[in-house]
């Protein structure tokens, strides 16, 4: 999901804010060794002595990891099931130990498997890999034997160099090396970026596909992130690259490949749909091919060339299997694996020995839950405590305390009891005169990592914010503005929450204490917002006044699908987002008297 990205800071708290983990579409995994040329399931020889006519491949993919290396604590960790009887039951999932059980696992018995990823593997990070620039995460990834990624939005978090050093190696350019005689080694899997080129020289920034190939069996991977990167990542994240179309890059690339004799092609695409339901079993195939899901991915796979065989997604989050029929009108597999590695999908891939190609109408397709009731694989427990007795000195500083979880990422919710608290924190230390005379504050929801959870995830004990938490739920460490915007400007940012580039998927502002309007949806576009119920400290906004507003540097550049907030002038630049989250917490709870989760009951919703 888009947030706002982090700018590197040399600040020492913040080390590193998270490199954007891509959750390119298809993670690719290496088969077992020695494993030999049996057709597995459709065997068509004749006889004895004779090879069978197709082989299954096995392709395991999963997405938007974003350096989630422990399980995903609270809300944020769960996957929806829906059960027989209609009801739906929330499983705890997720965390490297479990997802390396899982793809191992189901790698046992398969010859042929490949393991790909749909991007956003690193960046926006919990601590544990942020505070290390997502080198944590790149080797995870290598032990999991990752065979290929698509580069996400968030690859590109920290600009062009640090994603090209994540994939090379070498000690970070300002940090140097984290761990004395060990020196970053780099992916070991190719990340692929077909959609990004270079200003200058007008050349891919990395490679645009890779070709895997096992006994004979060859299948080409192509690798895009969204084209609107720019409008989802800070100004230097992207200086210099320009981000094309992706389904115009797609077949470019596929033609290439076809040319080379690669007839079975899979795209990793950093871009995704919304199901119908949140339910990761949830049959987006009903009542015919692909009706149960929407979004910019259910255009994208309509335009992309018959020659790619399946599509392996991500950016939104959402668990789907669907089919969605290709230009000439035929099924093809289009998946997503939620995020945070929760889930990794498992995709048969029946290869034709003779035509080289897919037999799309054997493919089959399913999500499959990591569970936290699997043996932890134990290389990546001991991964996970070397790099925490390294963050342990900044990670468990407490910060505040709760009485209770105060949800952001988990909340379904147009308001999150966790937004008002982030951005009631930005108006506080943004109000004082000398600080930027800040009238109201905005959030957007993407830049919300986590929840906070009352549960320790330490020793630090129930209910107590660690820093390394607090670091979770805002990685970015992105500077404050405080900025003049007229009334009829502030008007129009709320109303580009439900329209323009947020109107097929609304981007609802998180808003500080004072602001109250109604969000109507049963209306479409700009009129969702009624504007006349928008009052500040219950006066009614004038659209000739000037208000101060303070929000994260990300949208005051208009990021976010937010033109109008990129229009504001006498522009002050204040502490870190995190900074003020920390002081806030720090100001508002203690040890006997914990903050406990505030009212919603800034945005009237009408269903």
């Amino acid at each position: 999901m888009s947030a706002t990205p982090q700018k590197k800071r040399a600040s020492r708290r913040v080390l590193a804010v998270a490199a954007g983990l891509a959750t390119v579409g298809a993670l690719v995994a290496a088969m077992p060794a020695g494993a030999h040329d049996r057709g597995q399931g459709h065997g068509h020889g004749h006889g004895h002595g004779h090879k069978p006519r197709t082989v299954d491949v096995q392709l395991l993919s999963f997405n938007d990891l974003h350096g989630n290396l422990e399980p995903p604590a609270g809300s944020a960790g769960n996957v929806s099931e829906t059960q027989p009887d209609g009801t739906v039951k929330a499983i705890p999932a997720g965390g490297v130990e479990y997802l390396a059980t899982s793809l191992r696992t189901a790698r046992k018995g398969s010859p042929y498997s490949v393991t790909a990823a749909g991007g956003d593997m690193v960046g926006a990070s919990p601590l544990l890999s942020g505070l290390f620039h997502d080198e944590p995460t790149i080797e995870a990834l290598n032990k999991l034997k990752l065979d290929v990624s698509a580069v996400g939005n968030h690859e590109f978090d920290e600009g062009a160099a640090e994603l090209a050093r994540l994939q090379n190696g070498g000690c970070h350019a300002v940090e140097g090396c984290y761990e004395k005689g060990r020196k970053f080694k780099g992916a070991d899997f190719p990340y692929l970026a077909a959609n990004v080129t270079k200003e200058k020289t007008g050349k891919p920034l990395l490679k645009p596909y890779t070709i895997w190939k096992k006994n004979g069996v060859k299948i080409g991977f192509i690798g895009v992130t969204l084209e609107g990167t720019p409008d989802i990542v800070t100004a230097n994240g992207v200086k210099g690259l320009k981000f094309h179309d992706e389904v115009e890059t797609i077949n470019k690339y596929a033609r290439e490949l076809d040319r080379k004799g690669v007839k079975s092609i899979v795209a990793l695409i950093h871009e995704g749909g919304a199901p119908a339901s949140t339910s990761y079993n949830y049959d987006c195939d009903s009542p015919g091919a692909g009706d149960g899901i929407s979004g910019p991915i259910v255009d994208i796979a309509k335009g992309i060339t018959p020659k790619v065989d399946a599509l392996v997604t991500g950016h939104t989050h959402q668990a789907y299997v669907c089919t969605v029929p290709d230009p000439a009108g035929k099924p093809r597999m289009v998946t997503s694996a939620a995020s945070f590695g929760k889930l990794y999908t498992d995709t048969t891939l029946t290869y034709d020995l003779r035509t080289k190609d897919i037999v799309r109408t054997s493919v089959k397709s399913a999500n499959h839950v990591v569970t936290r009731d699997q043996p932890k694989a134990a290389d990546m427990t001991s991964l996970i405590e070397r790099w925490n007795k390294l963050a342990a000195p900044i990670a468990n500083r407490p910060q505040g305390w709760i009485s209770a979880d105060i949800n952001g990422r988990g909340s379904t919710a147009p308001e999150k009891p966790l937004g008002n608290v982030i951005a009631d924190a930005q108006l506080e230390g943004l109000a004082p005169a000398d600080k930027g005379g800040a009238q109201v504050a905005l959030m957007n929801p993407g830049g919300i990592r986590a929840d906070l959870v009352y549960k320790a995830s330490g020793s630090e004990g129930d209910g107590v914010v660690t820093y390394g938490e607090a670091f979770t739920v805002q990685p970015f460490t992105n500077m404050m503005n405080v900025v003049d915007l007229t009334g009829a400007q502030l008007v129009t940012a709320l109303q580009q929450q439900v329209s323009g580039a947020n109107q097929a998927s609304p981007k609802i502002l998180q808003v500080s204490k004072g602001l109250t309007y109604t969000l109507d949806l049963t209306k479409t576009g700009a009129a969702r917002v009624v504007t006349d119920t928008i009052k500040l400290n219950g006066e009614a906004i004038d659209p000739a006044r000037t208000y101060r507003v303070a929000m994260n540097e990300f949208l005051a550049g208009g990021g976010d699908g937010f033109p109008a907030l990129g229009q504001g002038t006498n522009k002050l630049v204040g502490p870190s987002d995190l900074d003020l989250f920390n002081a806030y917490l720090a100001a508002h709870s203690t040890a006997t008297a914990p903050l406990a989760p505030p009212a919603t009951d800034r945005i009237t919703v009408v269903q």
